[in-house]
């Protein structure tokens, strides 16, 4: 383990960074071949120095893909990597943006399904990134900046759940998270609607959600959210959340417990940043299809 370890590290090291980058993309995994982009920004190239661009994509090392699978796995086959990265670095432009794909599904339509989105959302983040650069450029200057990658929220032996996040900079910050969660033993993509009967559930965990949001406010004077008796005064509330949409970001914990999952600024103050709310499976368990998932 520990020799093969040392023998990855030691590729990884050992790869050079072209003079021109190309990126890698989705006909590389079909064909097993690059294929030539744009050549990058002059913006970007103009020195070394003071930017950097990097793709370091799955399939730029053959030798490196073959130690990584030689490892042994502990639990699941199915895992996630990073398959590309995108990084620049400027005195005021940043950018790191890291791109998973899951590996060994069998349900290879469900696993390509998912690392295109993953491989379109990252260039589309990277594009704007670039965009949003020249412009700032061109009327006089100032910061952009992006942060996006993902976390593994729940590997079990039957639930993969990944969360995708993006952090944009531009004069203030946001954050965004989406979620993908799977049935590893069936290989299917689980969402928000199946878990339930019937649309009942959107009322049942939007009741809840506020219920917590008023417990949470009157216990800790720093927790202020968008709902009357949220901490913040009423005349402030008045577009204030009512309800979950019917595919509210969500995961499932490694206890079987249901996330609902909220980006800065939806439900509370931005000082807040990403709020989550576990659902008690009390309250769910007359909405539930089953407790297959949910217990």
């Amino acid at each position: 383990m520990d020799e093969k370890l040392k023998e990855l590290e030691k590729q990884y090291n050992e790869i050079s960074i072209p003079k021109e980058l190309d990126f890698v993309v989705e006909n590389a995994l079909k064909q097993g071949k690059k294929k030539r982009k744009k050549r990058a920004p002059k913006w970007l190239l103009g020195s070394a120095a003071a930017a950097m661009l990097f793709t370091a994509g799955l399939n730029v090392s053959p030798a490196m893909a073959r130690t990584l699978s030689e490892i042994p796995v502990v639990g699941s086959v199915v895992k996630v990597l990073t398959w590309t990265k995108y990084e620049v670095k400027e005195e005021t432009f940043d950018a790191d943006i890291k791109v998973p794909s899951i590996e060994n599904l069998k349900n290879k339509d469900l696993a390509n399904s998912l690392n295109e989105k993953y491989r379109s959302e990252g260039k589309a983040l990277y594009d704007d990134f670039v965009s949003e650069v020249g412009y700032v450029k061109e009327n006089g200057g100032g910061h952009v900046g992006i942060d996006s990658g993902y976390e593994i929220k729940t590997d079990s032996d039957q639930i993969l759940s990944i969360g995708r996040y993006t952090v944009n900079t531009v004069g203030s910050s946001s954050t965004t998270m989406h979620y993908d969660t799977i049935d590893k033993k069936d290989e299917i993509l689980i969402t928000l609607p199946m878990l339930f009967k019937d649309k009942n559930y959107i009322k049942t965990i939007s009741e809840n959600i506020i219920k917590q949001m008023r417990e949470q406010a009157a216990s800790d004077p720093d927790k202020k959210y968008w709902v009357k008796g949220g901490g913040l005064p009423d005349e402030e509330v008045i577009d204030g959340f009512t309800s979950i949409k019917a595919d509210q970001q969500f995961y499932i914990s490694d206890k079987g417990k249901l996330v609902i999952s909220f980006d800065k600024y939806e439900v509370a103050q931005g000082y807040m940043g990403v709020v989550e709310f576990e659902i008690p499976t009390d309250v769910l368990k007359n909405d539930l299809v089953s407790s297959k998932y949910i217990h």
